[in-house]
């Protein structure tokens, strides 16, 4: 394995493109499996001697044990290392040159119906305990915000603005948004900033959010709350995670006639083609109130 070319785009993932570690560690296991595969397949090791059909063998290898998705994602991971390797002059040209990606089809974002949101957010009104607060600030900041879970942990109570009701989010690739919030979310996050310093005498007071016991939140500890309190309010969720929750933020924007661009803001996707996927969700709703109100439909 050239290790250290891998290693070299790495380093320029990480401190260059600001990527995440999860995300660094997909491209590190794609990688390494394919070159692991040259290797006892080809006997090769130089980057130099890489010939399109060994990533045609690779791929037909792969193929039988994994989804479109997957084989999409390892295309980009090599689409990706081998621009890099042009763009620092270790190769003249791209091996991935005549390689397709396979098609995938689009699946809609699943999402909570409008009225099953209300009911949510009713629901969340009547929580008096601590635990129930935790899960309403968790929740009602999910579906107010449209942040990330890694976005939402890591979110730091200096980055809330009170006076002018907005929060400084850190996204992608350290990229910061302005994410405005309204003055009922404004209220919630004092309450539970009050009720944290009645709880915890020594809770983790820089990030806003914390589990039960005053430690910092952490993914697991998010995901199984949002799911657990989906599992039980909205019978009808295939799906029941705080992406969920996320994807109900920018439908119900879309369907309430919010600009495309500013979705694509607010959700601090890096461009238009992740954030147009709402609007096919906006064209059902159409053809939903179409076949409802007009007479020759």
């Amino acid at each position: 394995m050239p290790s250290a070319a891998l290693q070299s785009f790495i380093n320029y993932l990480q401190f260059e493109k600001r990527y995440s570690q999860h995300t660094i560690r997909s491209y590190q296991e794609d990688l390494s499996q394919f070159f692991q595969f040259i290797q006892t397949e080809f006997n090769e090791e130089r980057i130099e001697n890489i010939h399109y059909n060994f990533i045609r063998s690779w791929l037909a290898s792969v193929r039988e044990n994994n989804t479109a998705k997957t084989v999409a994602r390892k295309i980009s991971s090599l689409r990706s290392f081998f621009k890099y390797q042009v763009k620092t002059g270790v190769l003249q040209q791209s091996p991935m040159s005549q390689i397709t990606s396979p098609k995938i089809p689009k699946k809609l974002p699943e999402f909570i119906k409008i009225e099953d949101a209300e009911k949510l957010t009713q629901t969340l009104k009547h929580t008096d305990s601590w635990k129930g607060l935790n899960s309403k600030a968790l929740i009602l900041l999910f579906y107010n915000t449209g942040m990330r879970l890694s976005e939402l942990i890591q979110l730091k109570t200096s980055q809330v603005d009170f006076g002018r009701k907005q929060l400084k989010v850190l996204g992608k690739g350290n990229k910061e948004r302005i994410i405005p919030v309204s003055a009922d979310v404004i209220e919630l996050i004092k309450d539970y900033l009050n009720e944290k310093k009645k709880q915890f005498e020594q809770a983790e007071q820089d990030v806003l959010l914390v589990t039960e016991k005053g430690k910092k939140l952490y993914p697991k500890y998010a995901w199984l709350l949002v799911n657990n309190f989906l599992r039980e309010e909205v019978k009808t969720l295939h799906k029941k995670s705080p992406h969920v929750l996320r994807h109900s933020f920018a439908t119900h924007l879309m369907n309430n006639g919010a600009n495309l661009n500013a979705v694509k803001e607010l959700l601090g996707h890096s461009s238009l083609a992740a954030t147009q996927v709402y609007t096919h969700n906006t064209i059902e709703k159409l053809k939903e109130t179409y076949k409802k109100a007009h007479p020759k439909a």
